[in-house]
């Protein structure tokens, strides 16, 4: 049965890639999947961890990342072939998403300052923070691994804490603030990082791995959050955020 879902899910996603341009309702994607609207999301929301509509916006968002990296469209043409009506919707919904603008984004070749990440490091909630550790293991032994903490499963955003490990091993992420935060870690194999702006191509050019929802709250000590990475899968949510400049700065610290 698991694995029928799987296919149904299978179906949209495949259909959401095919049709970026299009305004696929909740209802075109229930009839793809062959299933009633409402059981339909319930279970696209168990296979992926987003919902539909959600997992829509980021893949039409990591296209909007491959076509500004290896394109001369216009943001505006790029706007509407992912769906975009309005280009300052999709300017916004890129940079929140990114972090940084689709122009900025295509200036920098998908890289993002490390500056601007460790900027993101927001402030402690409460006054009361907590250490998130545990041993993070990987199909590429030999590569950097970034793990940061989110608030939802889906690499966007601006992570509360990160880290980058020359290779994978123990990682320790420290004061990480009151919440429930998501931790997602990924790594990328040599030469492949056009990876993050591409569906998944059934290799191993782009592991990820997740543990969550990890709960900081006074009172308590969270248990070790190890991660197991793996080759990306289709209907595993798309990366947005950029990383490509805090991997080869990794590269470079372990070389």
């Amino acid at each position: 049965m698991e694995k029928e879902l799987e296919q149904a899910v299978m179906r949209v996603v495949k259909s959401m890639h095919e049709n970026l341009s299009e305004q696929l309702t909740i209802n075109d994607m229930a009839r793809t999947a062959m299933f009633s609207k409402f059981h339909f999301s319930r279970v696209f929301q168990r296979v992926t961890g987003l919902s539909p509509g959600r997992f829509l916006s980021a893949v039409r968002l990591q296209e909007a990342k491959r076509l500004l990296a290896s394109t001369s469209l216009t943001v505006t043409d790029i706007s509407h072939r992912v769906g975009y009506s309005s280009v300052g919707t999709f300017s916004s919904r890129f940079t929140s998403s990114v972090g940084v603008s689709p122009t900025k984004y295509r200036q920098l070749e998908g890289a993002v300052p490390g500056p601007t990440l460790i900027g993101a490091r927001n402030g402690t909630r409460n006054g009361f923070t907590s250490t998130v550790r545990g041993a993070i293991t990987s199909p590429l032994p030999d590569r950097p691994v970034f793990a940061g903490l989110f608030p939802d499963r889906i690499l966007e955003g601006r992570p509360v804490r990160y880290t980058i490990l020359g290779r994978p091993g123990p990682y320790v992420l420290e004061d990480v603030p009151q919440g429930e935060w998501h931790l997602i870690a990924q790594s990328v194999a040599a030469g492949r990082e056009d990876a993050m702006n591409h569906p998944p191509g059934g290799d191993e050019a782009l592991c990820v791995g997740r543990h969550g929802p990890i709960t900081i709250r006074p009172g308590t000590v969270p248990r070790p959050a190890d991660v197991q990475l793996r080759p990306m899968r289709p209907f595993d949510p798309p990366v947005l955020l950029a990383l490509r400049d805090l991997l080869d700065e990794a590269v470079r610290q372990a070389g």
